[in-house]
């Protein structure tokens, strides 16, 4: 820090901090014109200089940052705090108790593991809709949440009080964004007499919401949290910054939901994957934080890492609207102005990768869908968008029906009589988290809804209705404007606080209305408030799926159908006889700015969050066992001890060599995380519904693979048993499938590796080109290292895999250019040596694989498929060297060997894996200390 000389002092009201001032770093470029996000980066590594992890010179050529010719530069990113749900949180806590159990083991202090930042974890994930349309609503889903998740919950009540820095947001809170937004969020922290910016990762997509507030997060996969928690950096690459400009306002009758679909539609065609997008412009002097926090949220669905707004004084007005304290937003102004983080009209615009505009006053109102969150639909054009997709081909994401069935109509009868056909509205859901961050959106459907109900108008009676706010302060708001009540009229009871519909948590549809759905095979939707509409995501049955407001997801409620222009048509027949349109019942903005006004106040906030902790009498009733290590329970399906640390010791033990492993799986290109890690529903003929069963577990109450994400046996077994799944060492199938060897039997993925364990077998993974694309980060990585697979060899990988990998203590290997497995003539019945690997491996240093094809395996003589034959499509300098041998005189062999890079990337990486991962190199440092 000599060198840069950034330490200096601030005060802010009466308190005194230390900051590490960015523009200490001017002589190495002009800070001042660097994207908002990309400053928060590099005060990120200023602060954390440690000359192992980040140094001076990494500092210097961030702040050299071009963005028009952004290098490939390794950043070591520390965020201040961390972020769960619990899908996704349950393992991380699991992998700290049994990092206890080990500390205990090799005679260290059980209690100095815990997380060594902030960790928020928010369970918000586990409640579904089966009750729904009822006052008893919400009391019947959050009993049968707590019946469903007993165990799992009991595990984290257990680690609330076993962890230091470890919080827990307990059920029927709200959701993790909204939470974040409205609570945890403070835009600048404090530690130690320092303040720097507020940063985080978490493990669910939408962290991104955060972005609207200036905090700059994203997420990650569980693994990568990990690090982060126990104070490792989250390495990542330098990211182009796509700037968008936004001008102009949004014009009355047009919401924040229509704006953000708009930006959506228009990011996916620009193409941002893997980028930061950062929001400037004019519009942003009069764009409040609800509708950027719409658009920060929809990052994943625009494929962007963050979706950046700069702190400003829209953002002081969010937090003193919040609760936050008046310290607090001092802080922040005087924190930020002075380290060039404070956007004015007056600011000079950043420097981008390059851009892209929007005058929002040409924004209309529109829906998503039906099959994916970036295919706009202006509301106008919904009807005939809807009918031309039932025809479009497949290919095209449409139903591909025949002319004859178009017409097609099924009779409901279950108290009513109706007839449904395609493009009937079975789900009506204003659900978390887009736009249940926005007391204008909310406000405008209880509007609606109260003139609807004046007017007369009903929802149509085959639609399940249900509102999943994202924070129990909308209520709080939508009741003292007197709208709740309406909105219950209209059957849009609070069904929970949590992700419901949107993640799939829907629940069933009564059954005469599935009944009707599948005797015609029709075409049903689900209009929902969300940011995802993929196929089979919201319900089984709802082929077309589309999102929109929550004003509008009561209008089609009411309507009941899809295939209506809203515009034109009537949504119904009020009481008076006469057609009511929607733009009879639709609020104006001068409305709903008064019901805002009115009704939305700091006190609601401070309320609700003054025991955000422990404001669930169900949950706090929750008895804590066990002390500092947690008493493990052999018989549970839902928490096991993770087997990562049997065999640790104080010292590495040396690395073990990968000699005559087998192949466990070849795969093509673009194989996902969601083809390796286990996601959706357990079968009952499955490896883990088998086990399952065999502790006793129904069928019935197999619940999903993300609420058993605590049990390895569990995820283990369903760890490449994906049904879309291609194995080409087993040709013909699909799914879970492999060809063990030598027997040449065709098996489960699962029991073939449990029989190469047996016999002391290790194992590799061959594949393509970007192995590891997705977004199922952390059980893909861990499910391989626990089905003993000790490398994988491909052409390239999705670059957070590769790290997991690593973390894992799994070894990613890359062919060299212009090779592959075809190139090579690698069948898969290979058995493969590594040579080259020692102690002293190097980050990308190339070693050399031996593949040895057996003509003949077995006792009785049965030859498998080998090379012989097949035609090499590379040079014969790609193969260095082909011989056959004799051993004993018996079986004769073809050697191959070739180059291949492992892809260990960075000296922390070795470290990593010479320590069998990052849980285990962490683990021997705190025995150290």
């Amino acid at each position: 820090m000599a060198r840069l000389k950034a330490k200096a002092p601030l005060k802010s009201g009466k308190k005194k901090y230390i900051i590490y001032r960015l523009d200490s770093l001017s002589k190495y470029g002009k800070i001042e014109k660097l994207p908002y996000s990309i400053r928060v980066l590099l005060e990120n590594l200023l602060r954390n200089i440690d000359k192992r992890t980040v140094t001076e010179n990494d500092v210097i050529a961030l702040a050299k940052y071009n963005p028009k010719k952004v290098k490939e530069q390794e950043i070591a990113y520390r965020p201040a705090r961390v972020l769960l749900q619990d899908f996704t949180g349950v393992p991380l806590v699991v992998d700290l108790a049994a990092m206890r159990d080990a500390m205990k083991k090799l005679g260290g202090n059980a209690k100095k593991i815990n997380p060594v930042v902030p960790v928020d974890l928010v369970v918000d994930h586990s409640v579904q809709v089966d009750a729904f349309n009822s006052g008893l609503a919400f009391d019947i889903n959050a009993e049968k949440e707590f019946e469903r998740n007993r165990e799992r919950y009991e595990f984290l009540h257990w680690g609330k009080e076993a962890f230091d820095n470890f919080k827990v947001v307990p059920p029927a809170t709200g959701i993790c964004h909204q939470v974040n937004l409205e609570y945890l969020g403070k835009c600048v922290l404090t530690n130690k007499g320092v303040a720097y910016p507020d940063t985080l990762v978490g493990t669910d997509s939408h962290t991104t919401m955060i972005n609207a507030i200036g905090v700059l997060g994203w997420g990650v996969g569980g693994i990568e949290a990990e690090a982060a928690m126990l104070g490792q950096p989250v390495y990542m690459l330098t990211p182009e910054v796509i700037g968008f400009k936004l001008t102009g306002k949004l014009l009355d009758g047009v919401t924040g939901t229509d704006l953000v679909l708009t930006v959506t539609q228009m990011l996916r065609q620009k193409g941002v994957v893997n980028k930061f997008v950062e929001f400037f412009g004019p519009a942003l002097d009069h764009l409040p934080v609800p509708a950027r926090a719409m658009i920060a949220n929809m990052a994943p669905e625009y494929g962007a890492t963050c979706g950046f707004f700069p702190i400003d004084q829209h953002t002081l007005e969010y937090l003193k609207l919040t609760g936050r304290s008046d310290e607090q937003i001092k802080l922040v102004e005087d924190y930020c102005k002075e380290q060039m983080l404070f956007r004015t009209a007056a600011s000079a615009e950043p420097i981008f990768t390059d851009t892209l505009e929007l005058d929002i006053s040409k924004v209309v109102p529109s829906l998503a869908g039906p099959k994916r969150p970036q295919d706009r639909v202006p509301l106008s054009r919904m009807k005939q968008e809807f009918l031309a997709s039932l025809i479009r081909p497949l290919k095209d994401r449409g139903y591909e029906l025949k002319q004859e069935d178009i017409d097609k109509q099924v009779e409901i009868q279950d108290g009513y009589n109706a007839k449904v056909g395609h493009g009937a509205v079975v789900i009506a859901a204003i659900t978390s988290c887009t736009n249940t961050s926005d007391p204008q959106v909310l406000i405008a459907s209880g509007l609606l809804a109260k003139k609807a109900v004046e007017k007369g108008l009903t929802v149509q009676p085959y639609v399940k209705t249900s509102m999943a706010p994202g924070s129990r302060v909308v209520i709080d708001y939508l009741e003292k404007a007197g709208l709740m009540d309406k909105l219950e009229k209209l059957g849009f009871y609070n069904v929970g606080f949590g992700c419901t519909t949107c993640i799939g948590n829907s629940g069933p549809l009564p059954e005469p209305v599935t009944k009707a759905i599948e005797e015609g095979n029709l075409v049903v939707a689900a209009v929902l408030s969300g940011n995802r509409n993929f196929e089979g995501r919201v319900n089984q049955l709802t082929k077309a799926n589309y999102l929109a407001s929550p004003p509008l997801v009561v209008a089609y409620a009411i309507a009941g159908r899809t295939d209506i222009d809203l515009t034109k048509e009537p949504l119904g027949i009020g009481k008076d006889s006469q057609p009511v349109y929607l733009k009879d019942i639709w609020p104006s903005q001068k409305e709903i700015q008064d019901v805002i006004a009115r009704c939305v106040s700091p006190a609601m906030f401070q309320n609700r969050y003054s025991a955000v902790y422990s404001g669930n009498p169900t949950w706090d009733a929750i008895p804590t066992k066990g002390g500092a290590l947690y008493d493990w329970d052999v018989n549970s399906t839902y928490i096991q001890n993770p087997p990562y640390f049997e065999t640790l010791s104080k010292k590495k033990s040396g690395l073990q060599p990968i000699k005559n492993a087998r192949v466990l799986g070849v795969f093509g290109d673009s194989i996902t995380t969601d083809h390796i890690s286990p996601a959706g529903a357990i079968k009952k003929d499955s490896p883990a519904g088998k086990y399952l069963m065999e502790k006793g577990v129904k069928p019935e109450d197999f619940n999903s693979y993300g609420s058993r994400r605590g049990n390895d046996r569990v995820m283990t077994r369903g760890t490449f048993a994906n049904v879309r799944l291609r194995n080409l060492l087993a040709p013909g199938t699909e799914g879970g499938v492999t060809t063990h060897l030598p027997s040449g039997k065709q098996m489960t993925i699962y029991d073939a590796a449990m029989k190469y364990k047996s016999d002391g077998t290790p194992l590799i993974v061959i594949a393509g080109k970007d192995y590891g694309m997705g977004s199922s980060r952390d059980w893909a990585a861990k499910g391989t290292f626990l089905l003993g697979v000790k490398a994988v060899l491909a052409e390239s990988y999705e670059r957070i895999h590769r790290s997991n990998l690593v973390f894992m203590g799994v070894l990613p290997l890359e062919f060299l250019p212009g090779q592959n497995r075809e190139s090579l003539g690698l069948t898969g019945h290979e058995h493969y040596t590594l040579e080259g690997l020692t102690a002293k491996i190097k980050p990308k240093q190339k070693l050399t694989v031996r593949a040895v094809t057996p003509k003949t395996e077995n006792a009785s003589g049965v030859i498998l498929s080998g090379v012989e034959g097949q035609k090499s499509r590379s040079s014969p300098k790609a193969i260095e060297e082909i011989t056959w041998e004799n051993e004993g005189g018996s079986v004769a062999k073809k050697n191959k060997s070739f180059k291949v890079i492992a892809r260990i990337d960075t000296p922390i990486e070795v470290e990593y894996y010479l320590n069998g991962g990052i849980l285990q190199t962490v683990l021997r440092e705190m025995v150290k200390k």
